[in-house]
């Protein structure tokens, strides 16, 4: 389902595209953790131990591992059943669950949420809903980690010959919503070489 009017037809399809495609994306996903400085970032900003929601988690590899390891509450949720298949496959100890992030309504709070080269899949629209999700879901002094564009635009890339979608509001916008939602931005890069050209934001929900 998407909240956004008349959206790219290929926002409708991510799911889809990996729910088809789980183990061929598993399989080319980087499990070299380029990601760890941006990681090592936001677990600076939450307690030891602390539960953390990954949101579009993908098949766990290598974030979730990650955090796992290091002793974190791990819950991640993916619309795609094969995602989450590969999930509890691997971590049978942690908490996976199939749904879309749009409508995510837990009764409990994190101190870390988390949504990397996830929440980049969404429509303009449903990017906006997503900070009632995120504030809903923090504990006062939650750190909020999440990949986006570089500005305001869709753009499309490809994954096993179908189109895969992608959208990004302005960073004006991100930064005003976050502020909305009782966040603050504690670090941000667009375009960050050293993980893969990613546009990374970390913000703190106030306390």
């Amino acid at each position: 389902m998407s909240y956004t009017e008349n959206p790219h037809p290929a926002a409708a399809r991510i799911t889809g595209l990996y729910e088809r495609h789980a183990r061929t994306f598993d399989q080319l996903r980087s499990k070299d953790l380029m990601e760890r400085a941006w990681l090592d970032r936001f677990c600076a900003e939450i307690p030891a131990g602390a539960s953390v929601l990954d949101l579009g988690c993908g098949s766990g590899e290598p974030m979730a591992r990650h955090l796992i390891a290091g002793g974190y509450a791990v819950t991640g949720v993916d619309a795609a059943p094969a995602m989450v298949a590969l999930c509890r496959a691997r971590f049978p100890e942690s908490r996976w669950i199939e749904g879309d992030m749009r409508q995510l309504a837990l009764p409990e709070t994190f101190g870390g949420i988390l949504a990397w080269h996830s929440f980049f899949h969404l429509p303009h629209g449903d990017q906006r809903v997503m900070f009632a999700v995120f504030e809903r879901h923090a504990t006062s002094g939650a750190a909020l980690m999440f990949t986006s564009g570089p500005e305001h635009g869709e753009a499309m890339g490809e994954f096993e010959g179908e189109a895969l979608y992608h959208a990004s509001l302005a960073p004006e916008e991100y930064r005003a919503l976050l502020a909305a939602h009782g966040f603050r931005v504690v670090h941000h890069m667009a375009e960050d070489q050293d993980c893969g050209g990613g546009t990374v934001w970390l913000a703190k929900r106030d306390a």
